[in-house]
């Protein structure tokens, strides 16, 4: 689903390292600044794409040339993501008469007031609803932090029918555009559907909205619960993950599930900083995180140490290249 991104020459060749026994860290952009810091945002997963949330700096050995880089030299730390990149979230609401005049308002409202308050933590969010019409509706702009979705059982269709697809394509261009206008260099986007339907208005065509989810650089879930959602339709589109359910009373769960996949994904993310005790010359990287249970993996950067030298903060901003927006690591 990600479309490949060619990343800048900031002094270095990247390289994505393999997980070797257990773990699979994935590079997403490196920043190399005098007088010595090197930082270095990534993600951790196991080998069976599982989210690996919570390491510490101490969690990670640092080689420089195939030789350990001592804790004391380097300082290494792991700063807040927040100082360098930003994540945001479109959640879009099925509000067709199906989901309105069902008598699901009031569940569907607390439901998607317990997934914003969760993610909201880790990623900036809104709240998009749509029915027939070929426009979105807006509840709620992207904003960080817990935010609920107040008065969505309120809201009424103006036309009865499902544009899912054509609400979709739509959303794809929302948060393109939010992500744009990012103020940090590392930018990332996820996309959550709710429906319990399909697409009933046929303003855009599937061949048409995959073409735009190719496009896309962001992770996509579905969330279809209902007796009449087409599951192999959703899970063509919900291209990170799906929760699909036929019984409407499955409501909550199935967001809830949905939260917790994206909590632990977000939390995957690490932004890794040190003090280079290389003072010249191009000299190879690899970080190995590793567990307390044995696994580890192992990631790889090419960097020029060419004008280092002392006085170096591990805690001062990196410098990534804003130019160049980053598609986040697959799964």
């Amino acid at each position: 689903m990600l479309r490949t991104t060619v990343l800048p020459v900031a002094a270095a060749a990247l390289f994505l390292g393999v997980g070797c026994a257990g773990l699979r860290p994935r590079l997403v952009d490196a920043s190399v600044q005098k007088p010595s810091n090197v930082a270095v945002y990534f993600t951790v997963d196991t080998r069976n794409r599982e989210p690996v949330p919570g390491l510490t700096a101490d969690q990670f050995h640092i080689y420089e040339d195939d030789k350990l880089v001592s804790k004391f030299e380097s300082k290494q730390t792991i700063l807040n993501p927040e100082v360098a990149a930003m994540h945001y979230l479109l959640l879009l609401v099925d509000m067709s008469a199906s989901v309105t005049e069902s008598g699901s308002g009031v569940a569907l409202e607390s439901a998607v007031d317990r997934f914003t308050d969760r993610v909201g933590q880790y990623q900036q969010t809104a709240i998009f609803g749509f029915d027939g019409r070929a426009e979105l509706v807006p509840i709620r702009g992207f904003a960080p932090g817990k935010a609920g979705a107040s008065g969505l059982a309120s809201v009424k269709p103006r036309d009865p029918s499902t544009n899912l697809n054509g609400a979709m394509a739509e959303a794809i261009k929302v948060l393109e555009k939010q992500v744009d206008r990012s103020p940090v260099p590392l930018r990332f986007g996820t996309l959550v559907v709710f429906t319990d339907g399909t697409d009933q208005a046929h303003r855009v065509s599937s061949a048409d909205l995959h073409a735009a989810l190719d496009s896309a650089s962001f992770e996509v879930f579905v969330i279809g619960v209902g007796a009449e959602i087409d599951e192999k339709e959703l899970r063509a589109i919900g291209r990170s993950g799906v929760e699909l359910n036929k019984d409407p009373g499955a409501l909550g769960v199935a967001f809830d599930q949905v939260a917790a996949r994206i909590e632990g994904y977000s939390r995957r993310f690490y932004l890794l900083s040190y003090c280079s005790p290389a003072r010249a010359g191009v000299h190879n990287l690899r970080i190995e995180p590793f567990t307390a249970d044995g696994k580890s993996g192992s990631l790889t950067y090419q960097f020029n140490a060419d004008g280092f030298g002392p006085t170096c903060d591990p805690n001062r901003k990196p410098a990534f290249d804003v130019r160049h927006p980053k598609a986040s690591p697959g799964r």
